[in-house]
């Protein structure tokens, strides 16, 4: 079971030493996955905990209030996907005025030597961190050399002579190529949560709905999606979902609209996972709610004919 801590400031979490790994890890890739891969293996060699430290909100996210970067995991799934990938300690630290304002010299002191006592720090390609990112690879080599940790760099991770990145991530959702985004991430996007209760009018329209909030995160997909939904029973269930701020009945805040095919329960409160396979449609706003109404039934049956294909041929994805 992964420990996880969001201070700066406490006592020591690794006395005997640890191995530490940093970088936003926003959607996992496989960039992140070869570098916390790499840590891992030393860690063990060395017989201490491997910790990955990252920050909430994302610095990007804190400088950038009005027009934050699309958001790839939320938080939580971040740490459940650190954890799951082998993260004995996870450091969630909360990027503040105060955090910002941290030179990087007192960075490497306050958390990396006193909370973390790192005898290995593993960063990935143009790796800044401090106040104003004053800190780089050279600062960290040369207080290491001083202090007694090693630093280091792994080269970034390509993918048909392109560089794997959150940022390229993030373009492939956004222009709805499902596929490109699952060749970055090593499976498929997926957006993880605890069901919610909404205002039921999918109910109302013969469509009930799972839904997610993205906790004030932007969404890096927007649109109407052939799902399968995990973490309700033993097999996924097929699904359609809806991703966006439902314009037709006046929605502002973005929010994941999952409709489990052929499933009659209650899921309030239920951690469900969506996995998106393939997307049907922009969001539009129709001309009232029997227009809608027809659309879903459209939607509902593409979905149902592209998730029987990929159950059949593929196999669902794990």
């Amino acid at each position: 079971m992964s420990q996880l801590f969001r201070d700066i400031q406490g006592s020591a979490l690794c006395p005997q030493g640890s191995v530490v790994c940093i970088g936003a890890f926003d959607g996992l890739h496989r960039g992140h996955q070869a570098l916390i891969g790499r840590a891992l293996a030393r860690a063990r060699e060395l017989g201490v905990p491997l910790v990955a430290l990252s920050f909430e909100p994302l610095p990007r996210e804190f400088f950038a209030p009005t027009l934050p970067p699309p958001r790839l995991l939320l938080p939580r799934g971040k740490f459940e996907g650190l954890r799951d990938l082998g993260v004995d300690v996870v450091g969630l630290l909360r990027f503040d005025r105060a955090l910002a304002s941290m030179p990087a010299a007192d960075f490497i002191e306050s958390v990396l030597l006193r909370r973390l006592s790192a005898k290995e720090i593993w960063v990935g390609p143009d790796f800044r961190f401090g106040k104003g990112r004053e800190g780089d690879v050279a600062m960290l080599r040369k207080i290491g050399n001083e202090r007694g940790f090693s630093v280091c760099e792994i080269a970034p991770v390509l993918s048909d002579g392109e560089r794997l990145s959150s940022s390229q991530l993030r373009l492939q959702l956004a222009a709805g190529d499902l596929d490109g985004a699952a060749r970055i991430l090593g499976h498929r996007y997926a957006i993880a949560g605890k069901v919610v209760r909404g205002k039921q009018l999918g109910r109302t329209l013969g469509y009930p709905t799972a839904n997610i909030r993205l906790a004030g995160k932007r969404p890096a997909l927007m649109g109407i999606y052939a799902t399968w939904v995990h973490g309700v029973g033993a097999e996924p269930i097929a699904s359609v979902s809806s991703l966006g701020t439902r314009p037709t009945v006046s929605g502002l805040e973005p929010l994941l609209e999952a409709h489990l095919f052929d499933f009659d329960g209650d899921l309030y409160g239920k951690r469900i996972r969506v996995e998106f396979v393939a997307k049907l449609r922009d969001e539009e706003k129709f001309d009232g709610l029997p227009a809608l109404v027809a659309q879903m039934n459209r939607d509902a049956e593409q979905a149902r004919k592209l998730l029987q294909h990929d159950h059949e041929d593929m196999g669902v994805s794990a």
